[in-house]
């Protein structure tokens, strides 16, 4: 019986191969030949041999722009990828022909299997990607609605600074910290551990980690060859099947577990009104109304912390390497706000240099140096190339950000680039993405990255650590790869800038003490059955 059923299956898997290889036949008789321009294809694989292997993504792609111009493609297996490696062409194509571009790819690996077409960020373009949206963009997506969290945001950043002064070698998990406390308080209403690990964050930090991996365009054979999704888990070289499940399951924690938490603090009264709480006083029981619910939240908590973990990342790491910004900076916070208080919200008019600091540091290394990728929704021609329908469009942030034409001396740290009568074009304008799928959670980025440098430089001094022998390290600007990308650890020196600036850290505490902990609630939650 199990030699038939064995048999069954690999017949199945031989006759889907036939038909895939018609229709990538067929495919290619009715290709138009004006396809943008890229490496020779070879018969059947296409350019399969000319996706990344090892280089980091966005610079393998880069290397196109020299060979074969601003726009570019390969095809694999009939799968049309086209790389933008110009801003005018992004311009072009995904703002002003949005409506042709604001779809995403239907990528089996990270959607289908992992289930991350259900988020935000993957979903596709339709009325559910509106209404979601929609709900956000009334609770974080302008800066009076981002104002009303401002409270929240400041009291968490000076918590960040009294970690930070207890344990200063232990800052990306204070970073990773921050940015949890903040947006779970604002997506379900959730208090982090004050000082150890956060089941929630650690939870969130992992599925972006899993989204990150899984969506990266060409990585999974299983996107080029739909059909192996089909195979048994048995079979070899099919532990992407067992990947799939792992992530899919802990994407299902990320969205179901907080918001069962919601519900049962609601049940006993005893909850902080959140996006989640909000939407369900508001709404209707009905499943689709429970589905906007748990994603809306989820991408609040998922979205909103990629963004911020990242670029904190990169903050420090500019800091380590570039004292003289660091200095400026300080001097700048030193005049406007003084030595009696740490900086507020209400100083940011004030504090140009540090606005600045924070879009050199978002130009400096993009945190989604690719972008998500695009999806067309129909065949469009562009400068006499045709893209067709379905095609994954990759937008090359990274190289945007490095282009002479755009920033002068792009590989070095100069917040002031953005300041004067004639700035650089704003990396804001590349960082949140594009047209109808920029970040709607943008807003709330920006408020929590001033408070964060500002208050961070105002507090310490940043530089780079020494070893045994006194010498110091020079750490390295290397990053992960991945869709969203953060440098490696490295090490760095963080102490107060003065005894004055300890007192005020410490304040925080008297004024602010740090509320009981959610996590031994959660431990106890049977989310599955809520």
């Amino acid at each position: 019986m199990m030699e038939m059923d064995a048999m069954h299956v690999l017949g199945t898997v031989i006759g889907v191969l036939v038909l895939f290889i018609f229709k990538h036949f067929l495919n290619k008789r009715t290709r138009p030949s004006t396809l943008p321009p890229g490496p020779k294809r070879l018969p059947f694989i296409g350019n399969l041999l000319d996706l990344p292997r090892g280089d980091l993504d966005w610079i393998h792609w880069a290397r196109h722009k020299h060979l074969y111009g601003p726009i570019s493609s390969v095809t694999v297996f009939g799968q049309q990828i086209v790389v933008l490696n110009d801003m005018d062409l992004v311009t072009e194509l995904l703002d002003r022909k949005s409506s042709v571009f604001s779809d995403r790819p239907t990528m089996v690996f990270s959607g289908q299997m992992c289930g991350w077409d259900r988020a935000l960020g993957m979903m596709h373009y339709g009325p559910r990607h509106k209404e979601i949206r929609k709900i956000l963009h009334q609770f974080i997506g302008s800066g009076d609605a981002v104002a009303r969290h401002h409270p929240i945001i400041e009291v968490e950043a000076r918590r960040f600074l009294l970690r930070i002064l207890r344990s200063p070698c232990k800052f990306a998990d204070h970073i990773r910290k921050l940015s949890g406390a903040i947006i779970l308080k604002l997506s379900h209403g959730y208090t982090v551990e004050p000082e150890k690990s956060d089941p929630l964050v650690k939870l969130g930090d992992d599925a972006l980690h899993d989204f990150s991996v899984s969506a990266q365009a060409g990585t999974w054979f299983v996107d080029i060859l739909p059909f192996l999704q089909y195979v048994p888990e048995w079979l070899p070289g099919a532990g992407f099947k067992r990947i799939a499940k792992k992530i899919r399951a802990n994407g299902d924690e990320m969205a179901d577990k907080p918001l069962a938490f919601v519900k049962m603090q609601m049940i006993t009264g005893q909850y902080y009104p959140s996006l989640a709480s909000d939407l369900i006083e508001e709404g209707t029981h009905t499943a689709d109304n429970e589905h906007n619910i748990k994603w809306s939240s989820a991408a609040v908590y998922g979205g909103g912390a990629d963004t911020t973990v990242s670029a904190k990342y990169s903050f420090f790491l500019a800091m380590t390497l570039h004292p003289d910004v660091q200095r400026r900076a300080q001097e700048e916070l030193d005049r406007a706000v003084g030595a009696e208080r740490l900086p507020a919200f209400s100083d940011r008019k004030n504090l140009p240099y540090i606005d600045a600091l924070i879009k050199e540091t978002l130009r400096w290394h993009p945190v989604v140096p690719l972008s998500v990728p695009h999806g067309s929704s129909e065949e469009f021609v562009v400068r006499g190339y045709t893209i067709l329908k379905g095609t994954i469009v990759l937008p090359n942030i990274w190289l945007f950000t490095r282009d002479p034409a755009r920033h002068s001396e792009p590989d070095n740290f100069r917040p002031e680039r953005f300041l004067g009568d004639h700035p650089e074009p704003d990396s804001y304008g590349s960082a949140f993405g594009f047209g109808r799928r920029i970040c709607p959670g943008k807003e709330l980025a920006d408020a929590i990255l001033f408070i964060f440098a500002a208050q961070t430089l105002a507090a310490f001094t940043i530089e780079k650590a020494r070893n045994a022998d006194g010498e110091e390290i020079e750490p390295a600007e290397d990053y992960t790869n991945g869709v969203i990308s953060r440098p490696k650890d490295f090490v760095c020196s963080i102490k107060p800038r003065s005894d004055k600036t300890v007192e005020l850290i410490k304040a925080v505490e008297e004024e602010h003490p740090f509320e009981p902990s959610h996590s031994s609630e959660l431990l106890n939650l049977d989310w599955k059955r809520t």
